[in-house]
C-alpha cells in the first residue's frame, strides 16, 4: 500500500481572485479539502484548501496564499496528496485506486496478463488499465464479474474477462 494518496489535480484557474478548478479523485468531490493540509507531488509545498463551489468536471477551490489569476495559473497540473493515515479505511469490496496500481493482472486460467498502470472513470464506471509483457495497454471493466478477486496482500487482481474481450 502507498504512503500518500492523490486527492485531485488542478486543471486551471477560476476567475481572477486566485481560485482554481480541481478534478477530484475522491468519491465525494468536496473531500479534496476534507483531510487537512495537502501537499504537492514532491512533498515540498503544503496547501490549505477550501471548496467554494462546483463546476462541470469537479470543484472550485480556494488555496490559502493564492490571491490572483497568475498565481492560480501557476498551480495548473499540481496534484494534491495527503498521508494515507488520515484517510478512512475502505469498506469491504472498496479500494483506493492507488492501492491497485502496480498489481499483477492474472486471468482465471493462470495467464499473466500484465500490471495495473491506471484506473479510469469516464462516466460509465471504473476501468482498469494494464500493460502486458508486449507493452500494449489494455482496459477491463472493474466490476465484480470481470474482477472476481482483489488480493492486495498477494499483489494481484484475478480477472475473468468475457470471451473475446482480450482478443
Amino acid at each position: 500500500m502507498v504512503d500518500r494518496v492523490c486527492l485531485g489535480a488542478v486543471t486551471g484557474p477560476h476567475g481572477v481572485r486566485g481560485q482554481v478548478k480541481v478534478r477530484p479523485f475522491t468519491e465525494n468531490p468536496d473531500d479534496v479539502a476534507a483531510y487537512g493540509p495537502v501537499e504537492d507531488e514532491s512533498g515540498d509545498r503544503r496547501f490549505e484548501l477550501q471548496v467554494t463551489g462546483r463546476h462541470k468536471d469537479g470543484v472550485i477551490v480556494r488555496v490559502d496564499g493564492v490571491a490572483d489569476r497568475d498565481a492560480a495559473e501557476a498551480l495548473r497540473g499540481t496534484r494534491f496528496y495527503v498521508a494515507r493515515s488520515v484517510l478512512p479505511e475502505p469498506s469491504d469490496g472498496e479500494y483506493y485506486h492507488a492501492d491497485l496500481i502496480g498489481l499483477a493482472v492474472v486471468a482465471t486460467d493462470g495467464r499473466q496478463l500484465g500490471r495495473v498502470t491506471a484506473m479510469h472513470d469516464f462516466g460509465a464506471g471504473d476501468l482498469i488499465e494494464y500493460v502486458g509483457a508486449d507493452g500494449r495497454s489494455q482496459m477491463l471493466p472493474f466490476t465484480e464479474a470481470v474482477v472476481p478477486e482483489v488480493d492486495l496482500a498477494g499483489g494481484r487482481l484475478l480477472v475473468d474477462p468475457p470471451e473475446g474481450l482480450l482478443d
